[in-house]
C-alpha cells in the first residue's frame, strides 16, 4: 500500500534524513519513531505529498507521487488518505458529524448512514449534533479519526495523535485508530515519541538521519 525507496530531504545544506526505505502493506500497523527533530513529521508529510523530498520515491496505493503534480497529489489525499493530527483540526462552526462527514462531501458522496456509522465505531453515539467545543480532548480526537477513516482510505497517517491526551484516554484513542484502520484494511503510519503508542504496532521503525531500521 505504500512504498518509500531512498528517501532523502534537505533544508539548504542541512540533511533531515537520507536513505529511507519502507514498505506498509494493507492493514499493517507500523509506528517511526526517533529523537525530537530527526524529521518524522517531516517525512509523514512526505508520504501524504505535503512537503517535497530531494531523492527517492514514494508509492501510494500504486501511484507514484512525483508523476503527480499539486492537483493530482490533493485528489489522491481526498480519495486515499486518511490523516490524524496532534491538535485534532476539527472545524469549530460545524458539528461533530458534519465534521466526520466533511470527506464524503467533498468527495461529493454525502452518507449520513457512513457517519452515524463511524461514530458508532469510535464510542461516539448520540454526540452528532455537538459541536467540538462541547467535547473532551480525547473525544475530539476519536472526531478525527472518524473523519479519517469515514471516506475508506488506504492509507492512514497519524501525527503524534495522542500526545495531547492523557495516558489512559490516549490509550484508548489508540485502540480504537488501532482497530479502525485494521478492520478497514488500510495501513497504518503512526509517527510517535511515545513508547506505549509505539508498542501497540506490529512494527516500530526508527528514524535518524542517515536512514531507518
Amino acid at each position: 500500500m505504500l512504498q518509500v525507496q531512498g528517501l532523502a530531504k534537505r533544508y539548504g545544506e542541512v540533511a533531515v534524513f537520507r536513505d529511507v526505505s519502507l514498505e506498509v502493506a494493507p492493514g499493517e500497523f507500523v509506528a517511526i519513531v526517533g529523537e525530537s527533530g530527526v524529521g518524522k513529521s517531516t517525512l509523514l508529510n512526505c508520504m501524504a505529498g505535503l512537503d517535497t523530498w530531494d531523492a527517492g520515491r514514494i508509492v501510494v496505493a500504486g501511484t507514484d507521487l512525483a508523476t503527480l503534480d499539486d492537483e493530482g497529489r490533493a485528489l489522491l489525499r481526498r480519495g486515499q488518505l486518511g490523516f490524524v493530527f496532534q491538535a485534532f483540526h476539527v472545524l469549530p462552526h460545524l458539528d461533530v458529524a458534519q465534521n466526520v462527514g466533511l470527506p464524503l462531501l467533498l468527495l461529493k458522496r454525502p452518507d449520513a448512514a457512513r457517519v452515524e456509522a463511524m461514530l458508532h465505531a469510535v464510542g461516539l453515539d448520540g454526540l452528532g449534533a455537538r459541536l467540538p467545543q462541547e467535547l473532551s480532548g480525547g473525544q475530539l480526537q476519536r472526531v478525527a479519526i472518524a473523519r479519517a477513516l469515514v471516506h475508506g482510505p488506504r492509507l492512514l497517517l497519524a501525527d503524534e495523535p495522542t500526545g495531547n491526551l492523557d495516558p489512559a484516554t490516549a490509550a484508548r484513542v489508540l485502540e480504537v485508530l488501532r482497530t479502525q484502520a485494521r478492520e478497514s484494511r488500510a495501513a497504518l503510519v503512526l509517527v510517535t515519541h511515545s513508547a506505549a503508542a509505539a508498542a501497540q504496532a506490529d512494527r516500530v521503525l526508527h528514524l535518524r538521519s542517515d536512514g531507518i531500521a
